[in-house]
């Protein structure tokens, strides 16, 4: 059974081909799990690129590529001080759209799970049927 959608979830019907392609380009900006980490590095507040260079592993400019990436889409910003940038992240909601799709991804593997068992139980069962032979 399919969960009633809330109203407020209805914006996204109405948006022209561009819009669309905008809200494409921002969901790509969760697509590389190096970025997921370092925006999970940055829930506990600003960090600068060595920080999350230690906490992420890897080199500094491929943690400073994909910095890159995540302020071109609008989800963090870049505060000079000194000779360091820091990182934050500009809304926090982000960590809801996050949520839900970490409990998608979560109840689907659930489901495959669940069919993977009963598949292997059925499977099981077959083995341990003797199979009668076919009379001529």
């Amino acid at each position: 059974m399919a969960a009633l959608l809330p109203r407020e979830c209805t914006l996204m019907e109405n948006l022209d081909d561009r819009a669309l392609e905008q809200v494409a380009s921002f969901f790509s900006a969760f697509s590389v799990p190096t970025r997921l980490k370092i925006l999970n590095a940055l829930r506990q507040g600003e960090r600068n690129v060595g920080d999350l260079t230690a906490i992420l592993g890897g080199s500094q400019a491929n943690v400073s590529k994909h910095l890159g990436v995540l302020a071109e889409k609008g989800l963090i910003e870049k505060t000079a001080r000194g000779t360091s940038a820091y990182y934050r992240i500009i809304d926090p909601r982000i960590f809801q759209l996050c949520d839900l799709v970490c409990v998608q991804v979560g109840q689907r593997i659930a489901r495959q799970s669940e069919a993977r068992s009963a598949f292997l139980r059925i499977a099981r069962s077959a083995e341990r049927t003797p199979r009668k032979r076919a009379s001529r």
